[in-house]
């Protein structure tokens, strides 16, 4: 699984790269694909942070079913010695 981090760290890298991708566009006069390139910036942050999102959720998921497997486990154990 990767660490927030790495996730963070690479976002910053990618962003960093479109966004210097989309000023030596724009200075060299391609400015359309200047914007696509800074919208794209764009999308990899929104991205990042739904990633993070989604990551959280699953840990707290997982964390509810190991909590209901014990309970399951516990219950088990309680029936066979009696």
């Amino acid at each position: 699984m990767t660490t927030h981090n790495f996730t963070r760290a690479v976002t910053i890298l990618a962003v960093g790269f479109l966004l210097l991708n989309a000023a030596l566009l724009a200075i060299a006069g391609y400015v359309i694909w200047a914007v696509v390139c800074a919208v794209v910036a764009g999308f990899a942050v929104l991205g990042w942070f739904w990633y993070r999102r989604a990551m959280a959720e699953l840990a707290d998921e997982r964390e509810a079913m190991k909590r209901e497997v014990e309970s399951l486990r516990d219950l088990l154990h309680t029936h066979r010695r009696s």
